[in-house]
């Protein structure tokens, strides 16, 4: 069949319709996909975990930093002051005791035995004592004299009577051994049916909550340490519970062939300390009032220049400073020297984990410590 002229314009018009339709729907797909992959990648933007600090003003505490070794304020072995049979150990190494708590009791029947005897002397003497005062006052006829009174206490036997029932009262009270402060028991060396004497180890407290650390500082330091200065102790058993303490008292003797001094640090028990321990002390040298600090692991360095990265909408922001003086812990940033201003305000965060591998204005989201550390398998 043969088309007339018309038909095929027709024809041809409708084809060319069809095709820009076709382009058309193409290119809103090819739109739709690239809006599909930037919502896409919006959404999967990486906000890196990091850990914050906040800046502050405060006075900068220099230090200097030794060891020592940690004391208790009272650590007491306890004796028995009188032989016995043990009849009673009332504690076992660990336990917590108050002062006046009963820890051992020696069998009390000897003792209350030799108090009964006594008692009797007492009694006998104080019969010959009366004979004595009124045989005096029925020859002179009248009451005796205080002179006499002394001299009759002795012909009696009564002085000597008292005393030995005022020993042996002591002694029975020695029979029981008790706590002479707060404490903790260390070991205890008698079992119950034991026999002991007079002198011999029985069990020993230690007084945990009052302890002191001496620490020995090299003589050049000596003249900055001074009494009241704040210390910061840390052990090895758990370096990150650190407590503080004061300085109460600086030795005068200079070990001569050490070269150092020693410095007594009060220090309360946090549970980590122990008598015995070595101790890491950080001790107050001088103190710089009112600088804007920031802490020491938030400043690194990019292209020889120091810098902490600061958080601000969600960005870590790398804020270039100039730090002054550093205890190790905080850091002091100092005015800048153009513009005479501190870059970092009071209460800005500052990253103080996570920032190492950090970009200028990488997303960030602050966490606490522990979930910027991998999970353990």
């Amino acid at each position: 069949m043969r088309l007339t002229a018309s038909a095929a314009l027709a024809l041809a018009v409708a084809v060319a319709a069809c095709a820009k339709g076709a382009a058309k729907g193409a290119d809103s797909a090819s739109a739709a996909a690239t809006d599909s992959t930037t919502a896409d990648s919006r959404d999967r933007t990486v906000n890196l975990p990091v850990v914050a600090e906040v800046a502050r003003d405060g006075d900068l505490v220099l230090s200097i930093n030794t060891t020592g070794q940690v004391r208790s304020d009272a650590e007491g072995t306890l004796k028995a002051e009188v032989g016995g049979t043990v009849a009673r150990v009332l504690v076992r190494p660990g336990d917590r005791v108050k002062a006046g708590a009963l820890l051992v009791e020696l069998d009390p029947r000897p003792f209350d035995l030799a108090l009964r005897e006594r008692q009797v002397a007492v009694d006998e003497a104080e019969l010959k004592y009366q004979e004595f005062i009124l045989t005096d006052s029925i020859s002179a006829k009248r009451p005796s004299s205080d002179a006499y009174r002394r001299v009759a206490t002795t012909r009696s036997g009564l002085a000597a009577a008292r005393v030995g029932f005022d020993r042996a009262k002591l002694d029975r009270e020695r029979a029981s051994i008790i706590a002479p402060f707060d404490g903790v028991v260390d070991r205890v060396n008698i079992a119950a049916g034991e026999r002991v004497s007079a002198g011999q180890d029985v069990t020993t407290v230690v007084d945990m909550d009052h302890l002191r650390i001496e620490a020995a500082v090299l003589e050049h330091d000596l003249p900055l340490i001074r009494l009241g200065g704040e210390a910061l102790i840390t052990s090895a058993a758990a370096p990150n519970r650190a407590t503080t303490g004061r300085v109460i008292a600086i030795l005068p003797l200079v070990d001569s062939a050490t070269r150092a001094g020693r410095v007594y640090v009060r220090a309360t028990g946090n549970g980590v300390l122990r008598p015995g321990m070595y101790a890491d002390v950080r001790l107050e040298a001088a103190r710089l009032p009112n600088r804007r600090l920031v802490p020491a692991k938030a400043v690194i360095e990019r292209d020889g220049r120091p810098l902490v990265f600061v958080v601000k909408d969600g960005r870590a922001q790398w804020t270039y400073i100039n730090p002054g003086r550093s205890n190790g812990r905080d850091t002091e940033v100092l005015p800048d020297s153009s513009t005479g201003l501190i870059p970092v305000k009071p209460g800005n965060q500052v990253i103080v984990e996570g920032h190492l591998t950090l970009t200028h204005d990488a997303p960030v989201r602050v966490v606490a410590p522990r979930e910027t550390k991998p999970a353990k398998p």
